[in-house]
């Protein structure tokens, strides 16, 4: 049998793993398929999952977990799964706790950008995940965790362009992932901002604003906070009511390589 005859049967065996909760055996199903067939294998799977089983298996990982899924994932792939995320959230931590929920999505996003080193798939993974409203929307709500320093190296961007050093009153693990994102596409950078900061239509217009520097103090412009972001991806999510949903039925799945 071909390497490619096999991807539809791949393709089934994690989805089903997926859905039953099975993430570790998932990752085994890949790791068996790019020893036996290459890296190939991964990303075709992962290119013709449906976005919503991509956002359920990649929301189990993060930076502090290794996963082929989130070192191969298309950019496209992945820019799609980002759209249903937001489901896979309990419904009562958008109000309880939504401070938490943008901590773990910056996790996701930074263990897919970081994954591996290479510059030009970082660049890709980026571009895609920011030219869509969802996702940016997604980076609207990390930056909402730091909005002062990002208002801060918006201005240093405005400034130096590709140069900018990143460097803010504070040393936010945030900031890195936004001058990427402002060096990988600028519209994409443009949009997010614009999603934080609803009353500016271009970052240029902020070379003016001042954040107070008491937390207690409201700024002179809108910010939209953690939560209302929050909420608005969740508004985005694709056909909620039909996003599967993960069983808590274990399965080993086939082994479609037997």
């Amino acid at each position: 049998m071909s390497d490619k005859a096999n991807l539809p049967a791949l393709t089934k065996q994690v989805s089903e793993l997926v859905l039953a909760g099975s993430l570790q055996h998932a990752e085994e199903a890949f790791s068996q398929a790019a020893d036996e067939h290459g890296d190939y294998a991964v990303v075709e799977v992962l290119s013709t999952l449906p976005p919503q089983v991509t956002a359920l298996h990649l929301a189990g990982f993060d930076g502090a977990k290794t996963s082929l899924a989130t070192m191969l994932v298309p950019p496209k792939a992945w820019a799609d799964s980002l759209a249903y995320l937001a489901a896979t959230w309990p419904d009562n931590m958008i109000e309880d706790d939504p401070e938490r929920l943008a901590e773990g999505l910056f996790n996701h996003v930074h263990g897919v950008v970081y994954a591996n080193d290479d510059e030009d798939r970082r660049h890709e993974l980026l571009q895609e995940a920011s030219s869509t409203d969802h996702g940016a929307t997604v980076f609207a709500i990390i930056w909402s965790l730091a909005p002062k320093e990002i208002m801060e190296v918006a201005g240093e961007i405005n400034l130096k362009g590709r140069y900018v050093t990143g460097q803010t009153s504070s040393d936010s693990d945030i900031i890195p992932l936004a001058v990427d994102l402002a060096k990988a596409t600028e519209d994409g950078w443009e949009r997010s901002l614009i999603e934080l900061f609803p009353d500016f239509r271009h970052s240029a217009e902020m070379a003016d604003a001042e954040y107070p520097d008491d937390p207690d103090e409201d700024p002179d412009f809108q910010q939209r906070g953690t939560r209302e972001l929050l909420y608005r991806l969740r508004k985005q999510v694709p056909s909620v009511r039909t996003m599967p949903r993960r069983s808590t039925r274990k399965s080993m799945g086939s082994d479609i390589f037997s």
